[in-house]
């Protein structure tokens, strides 16, 4: 059964970092496009960032973030991650993992088959 989950989620102060993995199992990370979305109570889940798979892999990121998250993956792991630097309060958020082995826009939901149950990130002094 193919299953994300999601870990690295936690409290980080200002201007503070952490790094989100999104662990697969039951299918290969590797020939999937895989997403990073973020929610807040209230509001619809937003795209961030997202890499196609290692056939011709790029990335893509929504430009409120760009220059302070990377994603990357590690497919000897099956994992894909999203390093977050320089975090702002408003970057608190449940964060999620998608993924899908045919995508056409990466940063739309409704692209996306398989999820995460999401990862709490708090950015607080």
């Amino acid at each position: 059964q193919a299953q994300l989950v999601e870990s690295g989620g936690g409290l980080v102060q200002p201007g503070g970092s952490l790094r989100l993995s999104c662990a697969a199992s039951g299918f290969s990370l590797e020939y999937y496009t895989i997403a990073w979305f973020r929610q807040v109570p209230g509001k619809e889940r937003e795209g961030i960032s997202c890499i196609t798979s290692s056939v011709d892999e790029s990335t893509e990121y929504v430009d409120s973030v760009k220059g302070r998250f990377t994603i990357s993956r590690d497919n000897a792991k099956n994992t894909v991650y999203l390093q977050m630097n320089s975090l702002k309060p408003e970057y608190t958020a449940v964060y999620y993992c998608a993924a899908d082995s045919v995508v056409f826009y990466c940063l739309r939901e409704r692209e996306y088959e398989y999820w995460g149950q999401g990862a709490q990130v708090t950015v607080s002094s």
